[in-house]
């Protein structure tokens, strides 16, 4: 089992910039790529961001690419996406779900992860 916490969110203007954490516990979370998604009322969980458990391999969603970056302390046992030049339809509350992986392989669909957060809400005014 891991368990994954997220922290981070908040309200900010646009154009600000915010640093979502996901710490974990539990089992080797060496072993384990790690995906950031997001989730706006009344619309589908989606994929932001995801990095393999070596950190050698990222994946960006089109709409954060330039603004947004992930990375991993696998000795913190921590993810972390650093989000810049926010905008108000980045709004929504995002989540870290992980999932056993090959060191430079991390899935984008949220279906093929095993355990999630609780979720940070992110708000970015205009």
């Amino acid at each position: 089992q891991v368990q994954l916490v997220e922290s981070g969110g908040g309200l900010v203007q646009a154009g600000g910039s915010l640093r979502l954490s996901c710490r974990a516990s539990g089992r080797t979370f060496s072993d384990y790529a790690v995906g950031w998604f997001r989730q706006a009322p009344g619309k589908e969980r989606e994929s932001v961001a995801v990095i393999s458990w070596s950190g050698g391999m990222t994946h960006y969603a089109d709409f954060v690419k330039g603004r947004f970056t992930i990375s991993r302390d696998n000795a913190k046992n921590t993810v972390y996406l650093q989000m810049n030049n926010l905008k108000p339809e980045d709004t929504a509350v995002y989540y870290c779900g992980a999932v056993r992986s090959t060191p430079r392989w991390a899935p984008d669909r949220a279906y093929e992860y095993d355990y999630w957060g609780q979720g940070t809400q992110v708000t970015v005014s205009s």
